[in-house]
């Protein structure tokens, strides 16, 4: 890209296999599905939502050397959107297995592969410095995303951690080099649990029940400026120092597959931040428009809107 990156996305790139069937198979079940491959993992995913949103955007991520990463990088250079991918040898390219019910639900299963080997060296600092959003998430070298988390805040850029998927090896230290969490409602229970007496207890249910204020009391909690938890089909709510809000979903969606909807949001939020010069409540709009149209196609990477079919999804939302 001839222009440097407003938006660095350092993180996970995986091989897709996605197993579609009519029911999640139960224990001891075997089940005839249709098998897709494609092009996953978080930090792509988000990537290429940010790139076609329209933020001038780089991923960094690890594979290994074999033909699949010939094709990501091809990919990457028709959607003009910068890719920085590190070769990992001995170390096969990550690999998600995917199944996908006829509600168009999703349960994953991944091998991070060369993943866990991105290292700092592989990611030049002045990539992080010189951009004004830096998104990170679980799936790769923890080491190496505290070390990008801990350059970019350092150098005064706008840091976001989606904690997804949550791990035991998660240091919840990690949150002060944070300026947005994006967790969704499992990730955010799983990061509760890890405070000290407070609602060990938590479920689900119990999450959705609870009034607005006191689940923004709940996540002043963790000391991040900016919480916001994705509430999958009921919108997402964010939580900051001055004040909360909830945003609600895009009602009468037509769900394919709900693979990569939190990829989406993260993405398309990190370039709300750019077009709309860090207001919170605006990019996360933006994010779950850009989370909707996900939604209504197959896959993860190739299901992220244009930023034409965006463009036309908002204006007839402000139009109905």
């Amino acid at each position: 890209m001839s222009s440097s990156p407003q938006v660095v996305v350092v993180g996970s790139i995986m091989q897709d296999l996605t197993f579609t069937c009519e029911e999640f198979p139960r224990g001891g079940q075997t089940i005839m599905a249709r098998l897709a491959s494609g092009q996953g993992g978080k930090g792509s995913n988000q990537a290429i939502a940010c790139g076609r949103t329209g933020a001038r955007t780089t991923f960094v991520g690890a594979m290994g050397p074999d033909g699949f990463a010939e094709q990501v990088a091809a990919f990457y250079r028709r959607e003009k959107i910068g890719c920085r991918i590190a070769l990992k040898s001995g170390q096969a390219t990550g690999t998600a297995v995917i199944l996908i019910n006829k509600e168009g639900q999703n349960q994953i299963v991944i091998e991070p592969g060369a993943n866990t080997r991105l290292a700092p060296a592989d990611i030049p600092r002045a990539l992080l410095t010189g951009a004004q959003v830096v998104v990170t998430q679980l799936e790769s070298n923890l080491a190496t995303t505290a070390h990008v988390l801990r350059t970019a805040r350092a150098a005064g850029v706008t840091t976001i951690l989606n904690p997804a998927p949550m791990r035991a090896d998660f240091n919840q230290t990690l949150l002060r080099h944070v300026d947005i969490l994006i967790p969704n409602e499992s990730e955010f229970i799983a990061l509760v649990r890890r405070l000290p007496g407070i609602r060990r207890g938590l479920t689900e249910r119990g999450l959705h029940a609870m009034a607005r204020p006191a689940l923004h009391d709940l996540c002043r909690k963790f000391g991040v400026p900016t919480l916001i938890i994705t509430l999958g089909h009921r919108g997402c709510f964010i939580s900051e120092r001055d004040g909360h809000l909830f945003i609600p979903a895009h009602q009468g969606i037509r769900v394919v597959d709900t693979t990569g909807a939190g990829d989406a949001f993260c993405g398309g939020l990190a370039a709300g931040l750019v077009r709309y010069a860090g207001r919170i409540s605006a990019a996360a709009r933006l994010g779950m428009a850009v989370a909707a149209l996900s939604i209504t196609k197959p896959g993860a990477a190739f299901a992220m809107p244009t930023s034409a079919q965006l463009r036309r999804f908002l204006q007839k939302t402000k139009t109905t």
